[in-house]
């Protein structure tokens, strides 16, 4: 692929144990991709798929074993789980740790990860208003000043980021509707979405305000593996929940409630909405759609344990 969006590489925190997922961002970065984004989960989506390590120690180590490749976070929820003072703390130390290659991810989350601390779980107009105002506090407390903060949803007293980046790290904002997507260009420094969808790149740009957009970013689910069948069948065992739509994936508590939603879930189905098998044309096509909504910047969530498999042949067709 000789030209289009930077490409990157999805760490999938729900498949891979925390070790292999700083393997894969350390041969993403020998093999040229630009930039990788961790997901931020405490349950896996479905049991199978079986882990879901803490983001911000695989961030340090991740980090520490990387040069020049970008890492984030997509995303990060920073309004239940954990308090908006604790995530500007952590991302201000992985920024500082990787030489600012490090920018925040963040959305308004899902109920699988947030309501474990026993908190209510807000409508999402609700959490759209705490991620904004989430935000806010992250950027007061990135300045190095100490910070009272007694808002609406977030109370912060006598609080001081002391170990910081040389700089701010930038903030990308998840979206998947026009109203996510305009908080996205009013509160944030880029938009991340799943689906290419050109107006919420169009919602994002005109809530800017002048300043010019920031990164869009788009997330593209893949399975590569020698055949098309063995891929079709690898996403279907290890991401039935590609085909899941609506509001469950906000919703559900449990990872055995996505299993049950998805036990029904085709082969078809799934291939209907990941890229599979060994053709490089179907991923140039699959990130062209996303370079004509807009995007520019698209990352690869190769599904299933073959991480290495897919990176060669990034390395060899794609990069």
């Amino acid at each position: 692929m000789s030209s289009g969006p930077t490409l990157g590489i999805a760490l999938s925190s729900e498949e891979n144990p925390p070790a292999k997922l700083v393997e894969t961002t350390v041969d993403a970065e020998r093999a040229g991709f630009t930039f990788a984004i961790i997901s931020d989960h405490y349950h896996p989506w479905l049991p199978c798929q079986g882990q879901s390590p803490f983001v911000w120690t695989v961030l340090g180590a991740m980090a520490a074993r990387t040069s020049t490749i970008t890492l984030g976070t997509g995303v990060t929820c920073p309004i239940i789980r954990t308090h908006p003072a604790v995530i500007a703390q952590a991302a201000a130390t992985t920024a500082a740790l990787s030489g600012d290659r490090f920018w925040l991810g963040v959305g308004t989350g899902e109920r699988l990860n947030e309501h474990i601390v026993g908190a209510k779980w807000p409508p999402v107009d609700v959490r759209q208003e705490m991620l904004e105002e989430a935000v806010e506090v992250i950027r007061q407390l990135w300045t190095g000043e100490e910070v009272d903060h007694h808002g609406r949803h977030f109370e912060v007293e006598n609080a001081r980021v002391y170990t910081r980046p040389s700089k701010p790290p930038e903030i990308m904002v998840a979206a998947s509707g026009p109203i996510s997507a305009s908080a996205a260009g009013r509160i944030g420094d880029g938009l991340i979405s799943t689906s290419p969808q050109p107006e919420l790149v169009e919602k994002y740009q005109s809530a800017t305000n002048g300043s010019g957009p920031g990164p869009r970013i788009g997330q593209l689910s893949v399975c590569w593996a020698q055949s098309e069948k063995e891929a079709r069948s690898t996403a279907r065992q290890w991401w039935p929940n590609a085909a899941l739509h609506g509001p469950a994936s906000q919703e559900l508590a449990r990872p055995e409630d996505f299993e049950a939603l998805s036990k029904d879930v085709t082969e078809d189905q799934v291939a209907s909405a990941v890229v599979c098998g060994p053709d490089p044309q179907k991923y140039v096509q699959a990130v062209d759609e996303y370079a004509k909504a807009g995007f520019d910047h698209v990352y690869f969530h190769q599904i299933g344990p073959d991480q290495a498999g897919f990176i060669e042949f990034a390395k060899a067709n794609l990069l």
